[in-house]
């Protein structure tokens, strides 16, 4: 009855982290999926065609028009009917409209948008536990809809330089009354009492995984909201995933810093890691030190920083607040990218210095307060007012550690502070 057509890949070939969690650049990237010893994240959502690769899902052309139609409400079948009935509601969601024109298929589109609803409200009300067919085929629903080739970034489309992403118009998904509710629907089955996680991970798998996020790089902030709660509920779930999430995300940003310094989603990201960072046991793991000076830290470099710089911070500060320890790692990473020309940039950064140095006891100042005073000297010859009230707050905060010791004074001797040097 219907006809089916199968999605490419649209994937090319790209670059992954050959290494373990937390060690490197990227180096080169395997198409491959499922639990393999290296993440592999083929960041193909803004790619050309390409040929159908075995995890390709199979999407439906719109059907003829008339040829959906609305089915029955779950209440109004027996209870031994639903499971059956739930798989042909799947089935109606699976079909693909065009949103490009908002006058064609009105009538398939509104169906489809109730039927959904109808799924979300069936899934969250715990009517009736869904078999385990049901799941599966519920996943390559979701699959279909979300799982696609995301348009170009503006620069890309024009060959214009890349302008400044804070600048930039983001992209709103046309398709966006139907994504949000599939969103809705995988949201709402993955934090389910009902869901059976050994079920489960059958089918969020770590190819599903990588694929959610490779949708992170979408400009539409909305899809980028419900990508990371869902993806952090995965993590809290899942417990089997975790270090595989850690290891895709840092390739993630390994890319970011190395290649291409653009990335939609680095400030949601960095969202999931704050709460993953919080829950992270003492004593804190070596992968989870190295994961900060090789990741974290890095992430000031790149010109975007602005744009993510406060949920970077709060990474930065749970890291000390944790281990104090690293605190010394943490103040010389900041002053190795402090900016020289970019004022408002300095701003963030002598913020961050201020909060770090809060969670700072003396021991670790006295290791980095010879850079640390050199560093202040040099701000204290800013005339942009931000600066200049910034440093006012940090040097009370360092005067309050240098004057425990004799090395802190001799660091402002040292560094001809109170000459401006």
């Amino acid at each position: 009855m219907f006809k089916k057509i199968m999605k490419g890949g649209h994937k090319k070939a790209s670059k992954s982290d050959p290494m373990d969690y937390g060690f490197g650049p990227p180096g080169s990237r395997n198409p491959g999926s499922g639990p393999t010893p290296n993440v592999v994240v083929n960041h193909a959502s803004r790619t050309g065609p390409g040929t159908a690769g075995p995890n390709s899902v199979v999407a439906m052309v719109p059907p003829p028009m008339g040829a959906v139609e609305p089915l029955p409400l779950f209440r109004d079948v027996p209870v031994s009917e639903r499971q059956n009935l739930f798989m042909r509601k799947l089935q109606i969601c699976c079909f693909q409209f065009d949103f490009s024109n908002t006058l064609k298929s009105v009538r398939e589109k509104e169906i489809k948008r109730q039927t959904l609803l109808e799924l979300v409200d069936f899934i969250q009300s715990g009517s009736g536990k869904i078999t385990e067919m049901c799941q599966e085929e519920m996943i390559k629903m979701v699959a279909i809809n979300i799982f696609r080739s995301l348009p170009p970034a503006s620069h890309e489309n024009t060959g214009q330089e890349a302008s400044d992403p804070e600048e930039e118009e983001p992209y709103l998904e046309p398709a966006w009354p139907h994504l949000q509710l599939v969103y809705e629907l995988l949201l709402r089955y993955v934090v389910s009492s009902d869901t059976d996680t050994k079920v489960a991970k059958r089918y969020i798998d770590h190819s599903f995984v990588l694929k959610l996020l490779d949708l992170f790089d979408s400009e539409d902030p909305r899809e980028r909201e419900y990508l990371k709660t869902i993806l952090h509920r995965i993590y809290g779930k899942f417990m089997v995933h975790r270090p595989f999430i850690r290891k895709a995300i840092n390739n993630i940003f390994y890319r970011f810093i190395y290649e291409t310094e653009r990335h939609s989603g680095i400030g949601e990201l960095l969202e999931i890691l704050g709460s993953i960072i919080n829950g992270f046991a003492l004593p804190m793991k070596e992968e989870h030190k190295l994961f900060l000076m090789r990741a974290l830290i890095p992430l000031h470099k790149p010109k975007p920083v602005g744009i993510y710089h406060q949920q970077l911070s709060y990474c930065i500060i749970q890291f000390v607040e944790k281990d104090y320890k690293l605190a010394d790692t943490v103040i010389r990473g900041l002053l190795k990218y402090w900016p020289l020309t970019n004022c408002q940039k300095e701003v963030l950064f002598l913020g961050e210095l201020e909060e770090v140095l809060e969670a700072t006891q003396s021991a670790e100042f006295q290791r980095c307060v010879v850079p640390l005073f050199r560093q202040i000297a040099r701000c204290l010859n800013s005339f942009h007012f931000q600066v200049t009230v910034f440093k006012a707050f940090v040097f009370e905060n360092v005067y309050s550690l240098s004057s425990q010791s004799l090395l802190g004074i001799i660091g402002i001797q040292h560094c001809g502070m109170w000459n401006f040097c």
